[in-house]
């Protein structure tokens, strides 16, 4: 009845952008994302205890935040069949919350696997991914490691709407994802409500569907021959049209910053004098470089050359595991 799992954040290389059911959080197209290591989630979860209490990170959830929480383990109870009783979720993160990367996505692919586990339920990457994605789309591909995608799948229900990892982080031990916290603030837009603006007011949004879904195969050719110049030409181009169709909202949503371009030009410079670094950018400000092991140090110092508050540096994670040590 208790159990203990960690997970890492994963970094979207095609993106996900636009929910085409918001109760069952299912995309609009498909994606696909690097795990990240050594960062990481950790929780532990407990049926048949007192009430139910949800503690994120220190602090005790309230709101949608503890609604959220308590939504995914609803559904662990019912694909249990038996009475579990209240639950207490403890989770702890021991990265940045405004590095740019999803927390959440960590945190609820941690929670789905320990809920599982503490129920009583079998280890099942499909199910987990399944049921994390209740929490946080982006959670789903945090289940496993290396680069995973998110299908954006056909089914009203959205059981087949789920991450399947294509490769495990032992196939490109030498990419290396480098984090440049250029602003610490909170985004005024959340990514949630930025993303239902753009679906409902861009006029690029089915073009960008369209162009997105295309993308996943060539990314998973050049994953599969570990080419990092065109896996970085395509993550580009591809977090360029996101954020297009966001400007091209109404009223026009910019999740850039003058900090953002200046790095991203500065990254062009860069390639043109031989280092080998592009860069992919969520709903933020905040741009992560992608390049390889030989090159993490230079492009950490180009980070924090064009004003990087902090960096960091990170490898491809592996998946989501139980762990023998409770948080409580």
């Amino acid at each position: 009845m208790k159990a203990t799992a960690l997970a890492h954040p994963n970094i979207a290389l095609v993106k996900y952008w636009g929910k085409r059911d918001d109760a069952l959080i299912l995309p609009h197209q498909s994606s696909l994302s690097l795990t990240l290591s050594p960062l990481s989630v950790t929780t532990t979860v407990e049926f048949g205890v007192g009430n139910d209490a949800v503690e994120l990170n220190g602090h005790t959830a309230r709101g949608s935040e503890r609604e959220r929480v308590l939504r995914l383990l609803e559904s662990v109870r019912a694909s249990a069949k038996k009475e579990l009783g209240p639950a207490k979720v403890v989770s702890r993160g021991d990265f940045p919350m405004a590095a740019g990367l999803a927390s959440s996505a960590a945190g609820f692919a941690a929670l789905a696997v320990a809920g599982r586990a503490a129920a009583g339920l079998l280890a099942d990457p499909r199910a987990a991914s399944i049921l994390s994605r209740l929490g946080s789309g982006s959670a789903c591909r945090s289940v496993q490691g290396g680069f995973c995608e998110w299908q954006r799948g056909e089914r009203a229900d959205g059981e087949d709407s789920f991450a399947v990892q294509r490769f495990d982080a032992a196939h490109w031990p030498d990419v290396r994802m480098v984090v440049a916290i250029l602003d610490r603030g909170e985004k005024e837009v959340k990514s949630r409500d930025g993303m239902k603006h753009t679906v409902d007011t861009s006029p690029y949004y089915p073009a960008w569907v369209q162009d997105a879904e295309k993308e996943i195969p060539h990314a998973r050719e050049h994953i599969s021959r570990r080419d990092l110049q065109a896996l970085g030409e395509l993550c580009e181009r591809n977090a360029w049209r996101m954020h297009a169709t966001s400007m091209a909202a109404n009223p026009p949503l910019c999740y850039l910053s003058s900090g953002t371009l200046a790095l991203i030009q500065h990254l062009r410079e860069q390639r043109k004098k031989g280092m080998p670094v592009w860069f992919t950018l969520d709903a933020g400000p905040n741009p992560v470089l992608l390049t390889d092991a030989a090159h993490e140090v230079a492009a950490e110092a180009l980070a924090r050359a064009c004003g990087a508050l902090d960096v960091v540096r990170c490898v491809p994670g592996g998946d989501a595991e139980l762990k023998a040590e409770h948080l409580f």
